[in-house]
């Protein structure tokens, strides 16, 4: 039964290929291009009001999070990085430090920065990795954003597979970092720039390089898949009541708002709370 479904599927996709390739050409060339958002991509902020250390070794009690990847790491759709995910990561981390007691007993401090660049695909975000130095202290949580570029660029399967291995691989070996957290592929069939039958087309691929990245995070201890709650997202801002999805995209309707941001870092600092205080 799976195997007639994917031959008619396939059958399908060759069929309406050219228009496809037509829609494809036609989306490139009419979208915006929106420009990555302007402000610092690092810095250190207090995660409580606490002036006391909770040992005799401040860099213990720094929360040490570096976010990578593509545009979308990189914030683009917001118009600085306050309002991208990084800047809206840390409020966000410094309310769970006021409601979570065994967190803000661990760290009192947030070291952050954004390695993130549009374009980006698997192998790109590798290749950074390689060329960035080595910190000096362990980075504890790294945020990874991928597969967008990846899909767009149609990346073999087996190659996006070794690539997102690779980059576990290197952020352990070379970054020593504690907690590895690939956020999931957005619905990149509800993306509003692009049109049907090219978003089908899209969000079946997407979905296939998804199901693969969950699969490579639960080989891996220290590795986290984060299921980006998009229902979640929805329900909590239309209160109930039916809204256009286009607000949770930027004017480009490929890209996150500053909106779906902030839904995306409350999800993460949730996360990364849990995993650091488990």
């Amino acid at each position: 039964m799976v195997a007639a479904t994917n031959i008619k599927s396939t059958a399908k996709d060759l069929l309406l290929a050219p228009l496809y390739l037509y829609q494809g050409r036609k989306v490139k060339r009419n979208t915006i291009r929106l420009p990555e958002p302007k402000g610092i991509r690092c810095g250190q902020v207090k995660l409580t009001d606490s002036t006391e250390s909770n040992s005799a070794d401040t860099d213990q009690d720094t929360l040490k999070i570096m976010v990578v990847g593509d545009s979308a790491a990189a914030g683009v759709g917001s118009q600085t990085q306050q309002q991208a995910l990084a800047g809206k990561l840390i409020p966000a981390l410094q309310q769970q430090a006021l409601v979570n007691k065994a967190f803000a007993a661990q760290f009192d401090e947030l070291n952050w920065s954004v390695q993130a660049t549009t374009g980006h695909t698997s192998f790109d975000i590798l290749r950074r990795l390689y060329i960035l130095p080595k910190p000096s202290q362990p980075i504890d949580v790294m945020v990874l954003s991928v597969g967008v570029n990846d899909t767009t660029s149609n990346v073999a399967v087996h190659q996006w597979q070794q690539q997102i291995e690779d980059i576990i691989a290197i952020t352990k070996r070379k970054f020593g970092v504690r907690e590895i957290i690939f956020s999931s592929l957005p619905p990149m069939a509800k993306m509003p720039a692009l049109p049907a039958p090219l978003s089908d087309f899209i969000g079946a691929k997407a979905s296939k390089l998804d199901k693969v990245l969950r699969d490579i995070c639960a080989e891996h201890q220290g590795v986290s898949y984060m299921d980006t709650d998009f229902p979640r997202m929805i329900a909590e801002h239309s209160n109930g009541t039916p809204i256009d999805i286009a607000v949770m995209f930027a004017r480009d309707g490929f890209h996150p708002s500053s909106l779906m941001y902030g839904y995306w870092a409350q999800q993460l600092a949730e996360l990364i709370t849990e995993l650091l205080t488990t």
